[in-house]
């Protein structure tokens, strides 16, 4: 019979537990139930200030939510454990549910700590740790900005969660200016120095920064709420809403009130194999109070749950010491520190490499002999942390100045790590892990092994090294992955792209003669729309013209969605969702006309199903004259660009969004490319547009349009990253222009932006460098290719009705082109036309009348 594990908390670290030996526990010894105080699953309390610039709390759930279906696992929440009854082994909970256990683990984290003084419990004063506490400051914020044109905000704390929560505030528009009691930011992570170039690069994003600045008191604003913030040096500072960010306390007042030991600093006392004073108790993550401290970082919670796991199942496991490395990305600011930052090691010696101009500090902290790795502080530039972290208590190749310089200064050494060295911090993953999962589990590619070891599945900072490491392990095992396109291209799509374009080539025998391989021949139904795409960029034509025609699939060769019963479907295209009265009218006459089915699309736009083959050319017609062109919606290229009414309409928006996204579809209109591309304008950060789940999304700001790209739907859902912020509207067009052109210069074959964006060498950072700071040189040469796309535009179904050689291919069957199809029936059902069944077909067939929807009607064929 299985033994009863409880834990109480709903956390992170109580999820990895969970998640652990459920993974582990393959006979079943263990049942699980999961007590926790919070109304949602475990999520990702990392990734809060997301929450802020448009995803929702769901988005933030941790791991597979099959886990909580396992007939083992129960998950109890909005149901905290309010007493602990060490003698009867049970805990009871809010509702009055007593729960016996086997064993009990204490995942009870901690809470804010608010300081004591007067005012902070007024209106407009929160906190920031739960997915409810920024949803309120959210909410908050929004409701000031109805009011107020500027919303002036203060975070006092300038740590971690302070830093966050300013980003949080900026992110919704309003002024943020944090206060930091201490001589600089960060103080628990970066030295003196770090911090000051974090000061400069903070207030470069608009964000201000107090130091030395102790608040004693909160005062109300006459109307009520937040006025104004008492400085204990006599200063003060205005504000609308505060945050209150001065650390953490564990969260066991459980733990008292049943009697375990605590630490003198709070938290429960727990031995290296996380038991507390009660052998049947464990303590975990920020409530454990581990060799002599709590460790408010979620890695050592991890590693503490790895452990308890390991014990519970008979093992030896202890806990190895916490990894404390830090890292933060704050509107595209980076932070890094880890090992003795500090210096604190006797006779250690420190290499400092700073650059005010460009915002970078980089410190080393080594052994007295100027071998060994103690530990670094990175600002400004930390993409060197996930070579550098591993490293730490080993001696660095070559000479560590080496490692600060800039890329191409110093001539790093490469690293080669020994297998024991810690590439995942957050999941104890060595370096040996990831090679083993390549050599001996047969992984080829960064996915399998991230599915195999769970390398790079929580922060992701380690991705850059396992991706190296890797690449070089399937080197040496003499495996080669290859990235050609087909049998016949031996280039993968991005090298053909460019030799095409170098080759200045038109056509696909010309490519096949040049590029392709012995076998190329005709091709295949891979290479030939790869090609047909590639081309349509690099050599424009009409996509029935000549040779071209025979490379398109199925949608582009007749220029129309191909549907399940063999009829096709027609989108007019309707830039930015804007449409008039008359272009309405001439829709629904058409529709009416040739009794089409009609749907608004998410595209904000009509699509009419149940066209024959041979019906396009008479619709289009129609259509045209009334003023409509191609939609592209069967196309791998623009589909739509969806906007709100923005500021011409809404009262709370604060740019004209229809404008913006009529403009930008009309300049991407035809714009071939990988995968379909989806574009979002949002006149506000209410995000009515839904901008960030699309592959390029604009979310309107008082001061101009933050750009986000790598958003989509589909199977794989991906909220578009913060690409870059307050742009007007002209560098706006260019840094879109560039990024498409880019994703369609280097992309795969029908690889959408999102997983593009982080295969980028750089991932958004390697985008960023090169749209916006010409990191390639390629930006100028962008620029012209996208002008020439704009120039070259024609409405490919327009160009087709006055082709009679390209109208020939519109016919049911080529023997008999005035014959439609009859194989095609329809019956009504809610006003509409739809595809008759099988039954229905049948039922007709026999002359019987068929029955839809209540009434009586006969097959339309």
């Amino acid at each position: 019979m299985s033994k009863h594990l409880v834990v109480v908390g709903g956390g992170m670290v109580a999820q990895r537990l969970v998640e652990a030996l459920r993974d582990r526990d393959v006979d079943g010894h263990w049942r699980v139930t999961v007590l926790a105080e919070e109304p949602r699953r475990p999520y990702d309390r990392v990734a809060l200030t997301s929450y802020f610039s448009g995803r929702d709390a769901d988005d933030l759930a941790l791991g597979d939510p099959a886990l909580w279906d396992d007939p083992l696992v129960t998950l109890r929440r909005d149901d905290a454990v309010v007493a602990i009854d060490r003698e009867a082994r049970t805990v009871t909970t809010a509702r009055g549910r007593v729960e016996h256990y086997d064993h009990l683990v204490l995942a009870t984290g901690s809470y804010a700590w608010v300081p004591p003084m007067d005012g902070a419990d007024l209106p407009g004063v929160f906190v920031y740790r739960t997915v409810d506490d920024v949803a309120e400051l959210r909410g908050y914020v929004e409701r000031l900005r109805e009011t107020k044109p500027v919303v002036r905000g203060a975070v006092l704390g300038g740590g971690l969660l302070g830093l966050e929560a300013a980003g949080a505030l900026h992110a919704l528009g309003a002024q943020a200016t944090v206060l930091q009691v201490g001589t600089h930011l960060m103080s628990a992570q970066v030295d003196l120095g770090g911090g000051e170039a974090l000061r400069r690069l903070i207030n470069g994003l608009g964000v201000g920064v107090r130091l030395n600045a102790a608040t004693t008191r909160i005062r109300p604003h006459r109307r009520g709420g937040v006025g104004r913030l008492d400085l204990a040096d006599g200063g003060r500072v205005d504000a609308d809403v505060v945050v209150i960010a001065a650390g953490v306390r564990p969260r066991d007042e459980l733990a008292r009130a049943a009697g375990l030991t605590v630490g003198e600093r709070g938290g429960v006392v727990v031995d290296d194999t996380c038991l507390s004073s009660d052998p049947h108790i464990s303590g975990v993550g920020e409530v454990a109070c581990i060799q002599g401290a709590c460790i408010g970082l979620v890695a050592p919670g991890y590693a503490m749950a790895e452990v308890t796991v390991d014990r519970l199942l008979g093992g030896a496991a202890q806990f190895p010491g916490a990894d404390t490395a830090t890292k933060l990305k704050l509107a595209g600011v980076d932070v890094a520190s880890f090992g003795d930052a500090f210096g604190a090691t006797p006779n250690a010696l420190e290499v400092v490499w700073a650059d005010p101009v460009a915002g970078v500090y980089k410190k080393l902290v080594l052994s007295d002999d100027a071998r060994t790795l103690l530990g670094g502080v990175l600002v400004g530039d930390a993409s060197a942390y996930a070579s550098l972290r591993p490293m730490l208590g080993r001696e660095l190749p070559g000479d560590p100045a080496a490692f600060l310089l800039p890329e191409g200064g110093g001539g790093a050494p490469e690293l080669e790590l020994p297998d024991d060295a810690n590439v995942c911090s957050c999941n104890n993953v060595t370096a040996g892990a990831i090679r083993g999962a390549v050599t001996e589990h047969g992984c080829t590619d960064v996915g399998a092994v991230k599915a195999c070891t769970r390398a790079g599945t929580s922060c992701g900072s380690c991705l850059p090294l396992v991706k190296k490491l890797v690449g070089t392990e399937l080197a040496k095992q003499g495996i080669t992955v290859s990235s050609a396109l087909c049998e016949h291209f031996a280039l993968s799509r991005a090298q053909l792209y460019d030799a095409v374009r170098v080759a200045g080539v038109s056509s696909f025998s010309e490519v096949v003669a040049r590029f392709g391989t012995d076998a190329a021949g005709r091709g295949c139904d891979i290479c030939k729309p790869a090609v047909a795409s590639i081309l349509a960029t690099t050599a424009p034509a009409h996509v029935l013209d000549g040779e071209r025609a025979a490379l398109q699939d199925t949608n582009d060769h007749v220029m129309a969605n191909l549907q399940k019963d063999g009829s096709y479907s027609v989108v007019p295209r309707m830039p930015g969702g804007e449409v008039t009265p008359e272009g309405l009218i001439a829709v629904g006459e058409v529709a009416r006309d040739f009794g089409l089915y009609t749907k608004i699309t998410g595209g904000q736009r009509v699509d009419m199903f149940g066209a024959r083959i041979d019906q396009l050319p008479l619709i289009w017609r129609r259509l045209v004259d009334a003023g409509f062109e191609s939609g592209h919606a069967y196309g791998k290229s623009l589909r739509t660009v969806k906007s709100c009414v923005g500021s011409t309409w809404c009262r709370f928006g604060v740019q004209d969004s229809v404008a913006l996204a009529v403009l930008l579809e009309l300049r991407y209109r035809g714009l071939r490319s990988p995968h379909k591309i989806k574009l979002g304008v949002s006149g506000c950060a209410r995000e009515c547009a839904e901008a960030r789940g699309k592959d390029v999304g604009v979310i309107a700001t008082d001061k101009g349009w933050n750009l986000y790209v790598g958003g989509n739907g589909g199977f794989t859902p991906r909220h578009a990253r913060l690409l870059a912020e307050d742009l007007d509207t002209e560098t706006l067009i260019r840094t879109i222009d560039r990024f498409l052109l880019y994703y369609v210069r280097t992309a795969d074959r029908l690889q959408r932006t999102a997983p593009w964006v982080d295969e980028v060498e750089g991932g958004l950072d390697g985008v960023r460098s090169v749209v916006i700071d010409d990191a390639l040189g390629i930006c100028a040469d962008l620029d012209a290719q996208m002008e020439r796309h704009v120039e070259d535009y024609e409405d490919e179904w327009r160009a087709t009705l006055d082709d009679p050689e390209k109208l020939r291919r519109f016919a049911s069957f080529v023997n008999a082109p005035d014959v439609a199809d009859p194989s095609l029936a329809y019956v009504p059902e809610r006003g509409q036309a739809r595809p008759a069944t099988a039954d229905e077909r049948a039922a007709a067939e026999r002359g019987e009348p068929v029955l839809v929807a209540g009434t009586t009607l006969g097959v339309r064929a």
